[in-house]
């Protein structure tokens, strides 16, 4: 059994443990709150994005590799994931989605690049040797699109020049605080447009539907990664708030079992002082 000096000192690593890992929670709480601000408030930009798109799209019969499915010869795989650790199973369930993905669809690495997102997935590609294409690190915890505008126009534009031929995106969709899901989504080719927007015949177009386009679809591409990229933010800070909860909740239950050891071997050590007192007097009488 450890001395009650180690027993002591247990107890005290463990409490000022417990405040770390309470004072991250609360930190990570704040941070989660204005990340599902920003993931929530961007929706209504890339809704109305998406109902002009839709309703260009469906007005004409104008062509756009954007939107022209055609033989996927290679696949881009957009993955988002945290700078940092201590976020519970954020990480491991995207990654663990991306080569499962990989493993069920591609049989050699030429048919298949990496975008990362998130040092986490850039280290972890990196280290299995899986092809990455390009990749950003230190992503604010609040980004702002200025950020990620060159990686998501670059990636956009591999699609365009045809250098990937379908470009996916596998993330944490924000749900609750208490619950984020690993979301895998086809950003290019877009598709479905015809089911999102009707014909609007109080359009007026200047200059053409066809420039129109050209302009809009990249952007809505855009839009749609950095939709992602908030909804990844707001998830990874859920995960680290829950992860820091359960850390201090551990922490308060390691110290009372601590403690309980504490007191036994403190009992037991006067009890056998008191014995020893009493059988030395007794020895002397």
């Amino acid at each position: 059994m450890a001395s009650l000096r180690d027993l002591k000192a247990r107890i005290d690593s463990t409490k000022k443990t417990k405040q770390i890992t309470g004072a991250m929670q609360m930190v990570s709480a704040s941070k989660m709150s204005k990340a599902e601000l920003n993931a929530k408030g961007f929706v209504p930009y890339a809704d109305k994005i998406q109902e002009v798109v839709a309703s260009i799209a469906n007005s004409t019969d104008i062509g756009h590799p954007m939107l022209t499915k055609r033989e996927v010869k290679k696949t881009g795989y957009m993955v988002i994931t945290s700078d940092r650790g201590l976020v519970g199973a954020y990480n491991s369930h995207v990654l663990k989605n991306l080569i499962n993905t990989i493993q069920k669809r591609h049989q050699s690495k030429d048919e298949y690049t990496i975008i990362a997102v998130g040092r986490k997935g850039y280290d972890y590609c990196k280290k299995r040797d899986l092809p990455i294409t390009k990749s950003i690190i230190g992503v604010a915890d609040h980004p702002k699109f200025a950020e990620i505008k060159e990686l998501a126009q670059e990636t956009v534009q591999m699609y365009i020049d045809g250098e990937i031929d379908e470009l996916n995106i596998i993330y944490n969709h924000y749900v609750s605080a208490i619950s984020q899901q690993v979301t895998a989504k086809k950003l290019l080719p877009i598709e479905n447009l015809h089911n999102e927007g009707a014909v609007n015949s109080d359009y007026e177009y200047d200059p053409n539907q066809e420039e129109i386009l050209e302009v809009l679809l990249p952007q809505y591409a855009e839009s749609l990664i950095f939709g992602a990229l908030l909804d990844g933010k707001a998830s990874e800070h859920a995960a680290s708030m829950t992860a820091m909860r359960s850390a201090t909740d551990n922490a308060e239950d390691l110290i009372g079992d601590l403690s309980l050891t504490y007191n036994r071997a403190r009992q037991a050590s006067i009890t056998q002082e008191i014995t020893e007192i009493v059988g030395g007097v007794a020895a002397q009488e």
